[in-house]
């Protein structure tokens, strides 16, 4: 059974930084194309960053220059590091990844930016 288990969501003023982490068991990590989505209140989720099996990553238009996707592979971890948070950044923030074309999420976590 694949298991997606997201940490690092708070509070933060305006022009702060967080880290999420996402940590992922049940699968062979390194294989997995892996993604950062987020849902603000009221709004759709909507993909913030992905990182492939080789490293190479996308963003959104709304977070280049400020956040970065990483994956510590021997960890079985993926990594969203926010820069520069803006109150609009404000959402529940999903891990996501698919094995054998099943779609898997986290939970979430919650990252409230207060202006």
């Amino acid at each position: 059974q694949v298991q997606l288990v997201e940490s690092g969501g708070g509070l933060v003023q305006a022009g702060g930084s967080l880290r999420l982490s996402c940590a992922v068991s049940g699968s062979i990590f390194s294989n997995n194309y892996m993604s950062w989505y987020r849902q603000p209140p009221g709004k759709q989720r909507e993909m913030v960053a992905a990182i492939t099996s080789g490293g190479s990553t996308n963003y959104a238009d709304s977070v280049k220059g400020r956040f970065t996707i990483s994956r510590d592979n021997p960890k079985n971890t993926v990594y969203l590091q926010m820069n520069s948070l803006k109150p609009e950044d404000t959402a529940v923030y999903y891990c996501y990844t698919e094995v054998r074309s099943r779609a898997y999420w986290g939970r979430g976590t919650q990252v409230t930016v207060s202006s």
